[in-house]
């Protein structure tokens, strides 16, 4: 029964009105090849029927918000076998939020607060930002993108690990996938030590985990110049991804 509800979910269509709002608010997905919309548009239903949407703060969630950020979660499995399996909750601030955070001194703990746009926990649940998730939405070419960020990490997580090794696709080598992220990686976090541009977000230079999440969001929003920046790196997440959107 519950393959049954599955398949059906991911062969039923979105709404006209549902395509013109996505449009609106998530325009890449009016990039994405015409044979794989009715498999994103599948995985929208699916991602929907699965994932509860908590507001905090007094925010109201509305069925505009949860398509939008839906729709962005699947971009990065749209032909992709894996799936977001343990994820039940997406939870909802109005704009961004603190969190506490712990660091450890040999024995002395300290607490601080850490303003955040977004948040991923390894089996769920997802936390974002509406105002971030709006913006990261309507601006496809910004390279920032809160949603595909968070869900990049859910996407790395898979593994039972967030380390920035994701499960690879089938026939994809390891060592090229290792050489490709840590050449990339450490050109990226020398850059950013000098003080120049990159074209991944700065962000990434903070650990593996981070600069898988930023690589990601790039290969979407910029990937013509990733692909001549960081033909490599491209070339690794075009396999992992079986997606090609420099050529959208």
């Amino acid at each position: 029964m519950r393959q049954q509800k599955r398949k059906k979910l991911l062969a039923t269509p979105l709404s006209l009105q549902q395509r013109e709002l996505l449009e609106r608010l998530v325009p890449i997905v009016a990039r994405l090849p015409e044979p794989l919309r009715p498999k994103l548009e599948g995985k929208i239903n699916l991602f929907l029927d699965q994932v509860t949407f908590r507001g905090n703060r007094g925010l109201e969630v509305n069925d505009d918000m949860r398509l939008a950020i839906a729709a962005q979660a699947c971009l990065l499995i749209v032909n992709s076998t894996v799936w977001y399996d343990t994820l039940r909750n997406v939870l909802i601030y109005p704009s961004a939020f603190r969190a506490r955070r712990a660091t450890h001194d040999g024995f002395v703990v300290h607490e601080s607060n850490h303003g955040m746009l977004g948040e991923s926990w390894a089996h769920g649940p997802v936390v974002l930002s509406w105002d971030d998730a709006l913006h990261g939405g309507l601006n496809a070419d910004d390279g920032q993108n809160v949603v595909i960020h968070e869900f990049a990490h859910q996407l790395d997580s898979l593994t039972g690990h967030t380390n920035g090794i994701p499960i690879l696709r089938k026939g994809q080598a390891y060592h090229s996938w290792e050489a490709a992220m840590l050449d990339a990686f450490h050109d990226h976090v020398e850059r950013v030590e000098n003080g120049y541009h990159t074209l991944i977000d700065p962000y990434g230079a903070t650990n593996h985990q981070e600069f898988f999440a930023e690589a990601i969001v790039t290969f979407f929003e910029k990937p013509r110049a990733m692909r001549c920046e960081e033909p490599a790196l491209y070339a690794q997440l075009a396999q992992l991804l079986a997606l090609d959107p420099a050529q959208w």
